[in-house]
């Protein structure tokens, strides 16, 4: 047994003039006196995706703009008379989020927010930032300097072993030798400059 289904959709309009605006009148000019538009498809196996995309084709066909399609097609599930149940599986479908749902989702994002700026804080109450610019030790006592403006490094650790390093190398000196290095220091690196 076979089955056979076609769908039609027709359209008919006719307009008759009037005469009385004037002879060559550009507003009888915008119309044309008769339009047939039919559309037919083979609907044995469409899909209610398929007949709403025919339909949309014949509603641009009759002059109805995309966006009025949209709004119409939209009213059919968001409506008084559609269940909130059926609506929320649409809204489900494409991701959407009802007026209803708005307060507790800008809760969700703000504890979402809340909860990556606790992550955000590195150890010791250090906060780590998003866009950290590369740094270069180009300072010849090594002091980290990035468009040329004298910064620390914003890792603790690397501030924590920078020190460390620094004292473990100059601890054996008395504070005089490390007056006299220091002193050595700014006049070799810096030829007596301030």
């Amino acid at each position: 047994m076979t089955y056979n289904a076609e769908l039609t959709l027709k359209f008919d309009a006719t307009w008759t003039p009037t005469y009385k605006s004037g002879f060559g009148s550009t507003v009888e000019d915008d119309f044309v006196p008769e339009e047939h538009y039919t559309i037919t498809a083979p609907a044995a196996d469409l899909n209610a995706r398929q007949y709403f995309k025919l339909f949309e084709k014949f509603m641009l066909c009759v002059g109805m703009c995309h966006h009025n399609i949209r709004s119409g097609a939209m009213s059919l599930v968001f409506n008084d008379y559609t269940s909130e149940a059926d609506q929320r599986k649409v809204c489900d479908e494409y991701e959407l989020t009802m007026d209803e749902d708005l307060r507790s989702k800008y809760e969700d994002f703000k504890k979402a927010d809340e909860e990556w700026a606790r992550l955000k804080k590195g150890p010791m109450g250090t906060v780590l930032e998003d866009d950290v610019p590369q740094f270069e030790i180009t300072d010849p006592h090594g002091t980290f300097v990035t468009n040329k403006d004298t910064s620390n490094h914003p890792s603790w650790e690397d501030r924590y072993w920078g020190l460390h390093r620094r004292f473990k190398r100059f601890a054996s000196f008395t504070d005089e030798q490390l007056q006299e290095l220091a002193e050595y220091g700014e006049k070799t690196y810096y030829m007596g400059k301030d």
